[in-house]
């Protein structure tokens, strides 16, 4: 049974090795129940290989990935995400002939019944629902406007709430401000400190602006594995992190 106090995410001397190349290299990482954290690091770290084995788009060598306290090593991608683990990519995956509605409705019907939520009428409560997330993600002005009329960020956030619509209790959010004006990153910024009040957020990023506006705990991954951890300011203030992230010693 899962205890209130128990780490929602945990990953236990994780590796991921294609053919020589340790892309994830005896891996210990841990988030509580209701955490936002962000996960930085240079090209080639292993963030995305990161998610990949947390949602089980590829499989470990060795080690374990828990999620509520259970090894979900052997599931799939599908079983995984049923079991309360959303991930959004970088790039937008939303319908783009369907109206910002219709996205959230498809979304979070996903795992039910999709022919019903294309053609039968949605229930009041769900529909109430859908139009307060539209509202959270700041897009109930454009709720049936087709997808592909929104802008960039607006189909960022979008995404994200399809996601949510989902009603995961962990959030996987991969670069989700890359191409972004600064207002639109600040929006998707907002919009993830709001989420974090009622779900669990890693965020993978490279914006360092972006990742001092949301972070309350950071993580620096370097070739694999766990450089240091600390606030914003304790790790960009780090001499190795420096050194490796941002590609000078310190003086």
């Amino acid at each position: 049974m899962y205890k209130a106090n128990e780490n929602i995410l945990a990953t236990e001397n994780l590796t991921m090795d294609f053919d020589g190349f340790k892309a994830i290299n005896n891996l210990n990482f841990s988030m509580a129940r209701g955490e936002l954290r962000v996960v930085i690091g240079p090209n080639g770290a292993g963030k995305t290989t990161f998610l990949d084995l947390i949602t089980g788009k590829i499989k470990p060598t060795t080690g374990q990935v828990l999620f509520k306290g259970q090894n979900i090593r052997r599931y799939s991608e599908e079983q995984i995400s049923r079991l309360g683990i959303g991930r959004k990519f970088q790039t937008p995956r939303v319908y783009l002939n369907l109206t910002a509605r219709e996205n959230l409705e498809l979304a979070a019907n996903l795992h039910k019944n999709v022919w019903g939520t294309l053609f039968k009428k949605v229930s009041k409560s769900e529909r109430d629902r859908i139009g307060v997330l539209l509202e959270t993600i700041g897009l109930g002005v454009k709720a049936e406007r087709a997808a592909a009329l929104l802008s960039h960020g607006e189909k960022q956030r979008l995404e994200i709430g399809m996601l949510v619509a989902q009603s995961p209790e962990l959030l996987l959010v991969d670069e989700p401000v890359a191409g972004l004006t600064d207002e639109e990153t600040e929006n998707i910024g907002n919009l993830l400190m709001t989420l974090s009040e009622s779900h669990a957020i890693l965020v993978i990023e490279h914006d360092m602006e972006f990742v001092r506006q949301i972070a309350r705990q950071v993580t620096v991954l370097h070739e694999g594995t766990v450089l240091c951890e600390g606030t914003i300011d304790e790790v960009q203030n780090d001499p190795r992190v420096i050194e490796v992230y941002l590609g000078q010693p310190q003086n």
